[in-house]
C-alpha cells in the first residue's frame, strides 16, 4: 500500500466553505473531486481529515497534500521541487 501522497497540484485552491459544515479533504491527492474525498484513499494507506469549517467564506486549501495545517495550505508547495 502506498505512503506518500500524490501531488495533486502544486499551488492551493480557493474553495468557498460554509460555516458549520463538515467536509472530508482529500489527503491522498488521487481524488477526482480534489479537493474533496470521493474514496480513492481505499488503495494507500492515507485518510481523509474531516473538518468542520468555522465561518463561511474563501479558504486556501493544500492541494500539493504536503501541508503541516491539513486541509489549510501552509505554503509548503513553494518548497516543492
Amino acid at each position: 500500500m502506498e505512503k506518500e501522497p500524490k501531488i495533486a497540484e502544486r499551488l492551493p485552491v480557493m474553495q468557498d466553505l460554509d460555516k458549520g459544515k463538515t467536509y472530508k479533504w482529500c489527503a491522498c491527492g488521487r481524488s477526482e473531486t480534489q479537493p474533496f474525498c470521493d474514496g480513492s484513499h481505499k488503495e494507500t494507506d492515507i485518510t481523509p481529515v474531516e473538518f468542520v469549517a468555522e465561518r463561511t467564506g474563501k479558504k486556501a486549501l493544500c492541494m500539493c497534500k504536503r501541508t503541516s495545517t491539513p486541509p489549510y495550505c501552509d505554503g509548503t508547495h513553494r518548497k516543492l521541487v
